[in-house]
């Protein structure tokens, strides 16, 4: 995706130069959030100096360069040689390439290299920047814990509520919500409210519509159900991909495993539909 959109500017030197150093920015932000990753509901604070889980030796600013330390030491820690898990860079990856695509989505041109003066262009970055981050943090939380954290979703829902009275069409501009706005958020998570009640719990958790509250104020309902088609469709590839594979053994990847009584956290699917709907603009329904 990145590369189609660097590509799609290749004659603007500029932006291939600003989209790398956002780029950048959000690999600095992914090491922070593997942080809150693996601290959150647990006794650790979010400060203090980074250590290996492991030996809890005390880890060396050269151990801490967002995904060059991970290939540099080769996966493993220096000091113990345990394995470090590829969630570190994986999380890195993810988040420098979604605050480039942010910074493409969101920037309007004009003289390129002033485009920080534009308080519209900051504002809007920090908001999606910030809404997006919790959504990966929530995603990555699930697939290890396959729980969606209460204070997150919360956080989520109040920073998108906000936002209806602040940003239109991903753009800020004060004004006030429309009625349909407001109840966006609701009419999309109240589906998946109702599956968690009848089932009581078996078809799909409360986490998940609690989620989808706060995704719903965020995209709108257009964009939300494109969102949800994503989720549904990538969700249904990787259970049938882990079905297959289940004949194979178990596939330890944070968490998940292959056969048909696997549990898979739908979170992802939902923020990755929710952020390619949000990037591509997509209205599937037309609505």
């Amino acid at each position: 995706m990145l590369c189609f959109f660097i590509f799609s500017w290749y004659n603007k030197p500029v932006i291939v130069l600003l989209t790398t150093i956002f780029f950048i920015l959000g690999l600095i932000i992914g090491s922070f959030l593997n942080v809150v990753i693996y601290r959150l509901n647990t006794a650790r604070s979010l400060g203090g100096r980074s250590a290996c889980m492991s030996c809890k030796s005390s880890l060396a600013w050269y151990e801490l360069i967002p995904v060059f330390s991970y290939l540099g030491l080769q996966g493993r820690c220096k000091s113990c040689k345990t394995k470090i898990s590829l969630q570190y860079p994986l999380v890195e990856l993810a988040s420098g390439l979604m605050f480039a695509a942010l910074f493409l989505k969101l920037y309007q041109g004009g003289e390129e290299i002033y485009f920080w003066l534009d308080p519209g262009f900051v504002i809007s970055y920090i908001y999606y920047a910030t809404a997006f981050s919790v959504l990966l943090v929530i995603a990555v939380y699930d697939l290890r814990h396959k729980i969606i954290p209460d204070r997150l979703a919360i956080l989520l829902g109040v920073l998108a509520f906000l936002g209806l009275f602040f940003f239109q069409n991903s753009y800020f501009d004060v004004h006030a919500p429309s009625m349909l706005e407001f109840l966006s958020g609701i009419l999309i998570a109240i589906p998946f409210a109702f599956l968690w009640l009848v089932s009581f719990g078996k078809w799909m958790g409360l986490g998940d519509a609690k989620l989808l509250l706060g995704i719903g104020w965020l995209l709108g309902i257009p964009l939300a159900l494109s969102g949800l088609v994503i989720a549904f469709w990538s969700g249904a590839v990787v259970g049938v991909a882990l079905v297959a594979a289940s004949k194979y053994g178990k596939i330890g990847h944070m968490g998940l495993s292959g056969g048909m009584k696997s549990e898979i956290p739908f979170a992802p699917f939902l923020v990755l539909g929710a952020f390619l709907a949000f990037i591509f603009g997509l209205n599937i329904f037309g609505i």
